[in-house]
């Protein structure tokens, strides 16, 4: 797989604007999304295959024996719940699946990025041992971003660039 321009793209600002107001529309359709802290999610019981087994049985149950369901519990809530976690549960694996790329396309670009600002670093590096006056500083400059790097060859009171320099 080549290591390089794996994603070039251009969003104008109209496309970030039409994505913006697409997720604002999103989020007002959907004005019932909680935000729990983090102790509360893990305070949830988890729904997984066997506790979807659990309440289709339930369910059925339930319809046929309304007589024991609890006086506390409202039947059409129960209904309504269910059909919106079938829905929701469609929609977050879409957004799941949205969030998965954005991410990975974010870190691929990332990536991209890195490599070259590290080949610039490199051509700027050589460009200093050479002794073109403007690469200095900016060797200088960017070599901060990598402390400890070459200050182990210099001498007493030299510098980490003049090191960078003399090797």
């Amino acid at each position: 797989m080549a290591d390089h321009n794996r994603v070039s793209a251009t969003l104008s600002s109209e496309d970030i604007a039409a994505v913006v107001a697409a997720l604002n529309t999103i989020n007002s359709k959907l004005p019932f999304l909680l935000s729990l802290e983090p102790g509360e999610s893990r305070e949830l019981p988890k729904i997984g295959p066997r506790t979807l087994s659990f309440d289709e049985r339930c369910t059925t149950y339930m319809e046929k024996n309304p007589e024991l369901i609890p006086a506390f519990i409202d039947p059409k809530e129960v209904t309504k719940d269910r059909v919106a976690r079938t829905q929701l549960a469609d929609i977050s694996r879409m957004f799941t699946t949205l969030a998965q790329n954005t991410e990975d396309t974010l870190a691929v670009i990332s990536h991209e990025i890195y490599n070259a600002d590290l080949a610039f670093y490199q051509n700027v590096k050589q460009a200093a041992k050479r002794g073109v006056l403007s690469a200095q500083s900016i060797y200088t400059d960017l070599s901060e971003r990598f402390p400890g790097r070459g200050s182990r060859s210099a001498a007493p009171g030299e510098t980490k660039a003049a090191s960078a320099l003399a090797h």
